[in-house]
């Protein structure tokens, strides 16, 4: 019993209920059947590893609800001690380590009857990770002899052979030759007694994260933080995470406890939700250097919003709206919604990442969109339903193609364009004139060969398809074009709308270096709203497709779609 004189004997009046556990130097878990008894306030606790501490009195001050069926689930009790006991609390494994294949041994330390003075050991494995009534998990002897599960051993832990605990023996076989029986695992141990959570780590080895984000949450409580407990739970089981409980949550706990367990493999979501609760309470960290989206568009902090088809119909899409925050990624919601209801709930999203970025960041509003849709009017949206101002005039607003943004090729080329782009000052706009002629490849040799950066286009998509089709395919990162511009009709006559809108944009962006072309477009959008023909304006539905990979890394691999 070295190490381990935690195992506790459970008694009343001179006779042995059963087991327990000490979890710490007043705590000692065991099962509600083994308090169950008329006497229960004559129990006494003691401990057979430490013959030289004599037993201590104990009161019941936590029940699990056990009804007192041999079926019924909640078969859990906290005792309080009378006094504090001089040793190391038990040490718990993660949850679901007594599984494997093969299955580790397991041991529990019990007293039956001739062996109620000090105690026998019992070897068993789990069967399966399969719950029975999603309560118990099945044990079945190591081998054929040896001690079995019998009354007496009802409470004690259920550890790995380094003596980390993984559960509570709950069920024994009535079957003298059956060796078989149930035991409570620590998370479903943790449904009735929740203050079992902060005890049970999320990690084997290295720092873990589940003390400290509990000692947060009561920090944030003491200190009256004002913190939406769903938006915390989405910053930290991320886009491919599970949804939050409909409801939600009623606490910033109810909310670490939900992702302690029932989130697959939760250590790097606790600390996800760890490290952004401690900057909701001490602010972000300072700042590592003075970079300003002028040199770096890095610098930027986007909002992103991306609007993909659904795969449930033509008119379903999905949308996801996320924010980033020094270069982490902060999901907001994700949802499938019909065409018509898109706008209401961008808005909604938009304003709700807000909440995410830094007090001194420079928003940049980017909307993903499938490249049939590159040429929605996300600029003139309204910002709310009750601010008509257009998004664009309020904030910076580009767009960016949907495959070019899931093609790492494409990201990888892009990149390198960035790189060679933080180098000079300004850039250069390749006119794609609406008489550009439609010749295969030709379009892609010349911007190639002329290392083009920003291609200006005279028609928008719908009107010159095979065109855009052509440049996206390849590492132009920055495209221009207005929504009104040369409808492409044979025999129109020059100057022509598009024209026009290439003459002008060319003389705006002179000098104009790269990264701050979204700030520059804002300009000019607030410009043509200003006129007194804001409709004949040259700049109104101008559109910015910005494509720099290395301000809103891409997103992460996943074999399934979020959306059912």
């Amino acid at each position: 019993m070295k190490g381990h004189a935690w195992h506790a004997r459970i008694e009343c009046g001179g006779s042995v209920l059963g087991a327990g556990f000490l979890v710490s130097p007043t705590t000692v878990l065991t099962c509600a059947h083994v308090v169950a008894g008329d006497d229960s306030e004559g129990l006494t606790v003691s401990f057979p590893g430490r013959r030289d501490l004599a037993g201590v009195r104990a009161t019941v001050a936590v029940h699990g609800g056990w009804a007192g069926g041999d079926t019924d689930p909640g078969d859990l009790a906290v005792l309080e001690l009378a006094e504090q006991v001089p040793l190391r609390p038990a040490g718990f494994a993660p949850p679901g380590t007594e599984q494997g294949l093969p299955a580790p041994p397991l041991e529990a330390y019990g007293f039956p009857e001739g062996y109620d003075a000090d105690g026998q050991i019992a070897e068993y494995r789990a069967v399966s990770a399969q719950r029975i009534a999603d309560e118990w998990v099945q044990l079945e002897a190591v081998t054929g002899h040896g001690q079995p599960l019998r009354n007496g051993f009802s409470g004690a832990a259920v550890t790995l052979k380094d003596g980390r605990v993984v559960g509570m023996v709950a069920q024994m076989a009535a079957e003298p030759d059956v060796r078989v029986a149930r035991m409570l695992p620590t998370d479903v141990m943790a449904r009735y007694w929740p203050a079992l959570g902060e005890l049970v780590p999320a990690l084997a080895d290295g720092p873990d994260p589940v003390r400290r984000l509990y000692g947060l949450v009561r920090r944030a409580a003491a200190e009256g933080l004002k913190a939406r407990p769903e938006r915390l739970f989405v910053d930290a089981v991320g886009d491919f995470g599970p949804e939050p409980p409909p409801g939600g949550f009623d606490t910033l706990m109810a909310a670490v406890r939900y992702v302690q367990w029932e989130v697959p493999e939760p250590a790097e979501a606790l600390t996800r939700f760890a490290d952004r609760l401690t900057e909701l309470l001490d602010g972000p960290a300072a700042p590592t250097g003075t970079a300003s989206p002028a040199t770096d568009p890095a610098a930027w902090a986007p909002i992103l919003v991306e609007i993909d088809r659904s795969g449930a119909g033509q008119d379903q899409v999905r949308v996801a709206v996320s924010a980033y925050r020094e270069g982490h990624r902060r999901p907001v919601d994700t949802v499938r919604l019909t065409r018509a209801e898109v706008q209401r709930y961008v808005q909604r999203g938009i304003d709700e990442a807000f909440s995410h970025l830094a007090p001194d960041a420079d928003e940049l509003l980017t909307f993903v969109l499938p490249r049939d849709l590159l040429d929605l009017p996300v600029a003139h949206w309204a910002c709310s339903a009750d601010d008509p101002t257009p998004l664009g005039c309020a904030h910076p607003v580009v767009v960016a193609d949907g495959a070019r943004y899931r093609s790492n090729r494409l990201r990888h080329q892009l990149g390198k364009k960035w790189q060679r782009l933080s180098t000079g000052s300004t850039t250069t706009v390749h006119r794609v004139d609406c008489d550009t002629p439609d010749h295969p490849f030709g379009l892609r040799r010349h911007l190639r060969r002329t290392e083009a950066e920003l291609a200006g286009f005279a028609r928008p998509p719908n009107a010159a398809p095979e065109k855009f089709e052509e440049v996206l395919n390849m590492p132009v990162p920055i495209l221009l074009w207005s929504r009104s511009g040369c409808p492409g009709d044979a025999g129109h006559r020059a100057p022509c709308t598009g024209s026009t809108f290439l003459d002008a944009l060319t003389a705006r962006l002179q000098g104009v270096p790269p990264a701050e072309l979204p700030r520059h477009v804002q300009a000019l959008r607030e410009d043509a709203l200003a006129d007194e023909d804001p409709d004949g304006h040259w700049a109104r539905d101008i559109q910015l497709l910005w494509d720099a990979p290395h301000c809103f890394p891409g997103p992460p691999a996943s074999t399934h779609t979020p959306v059912s």
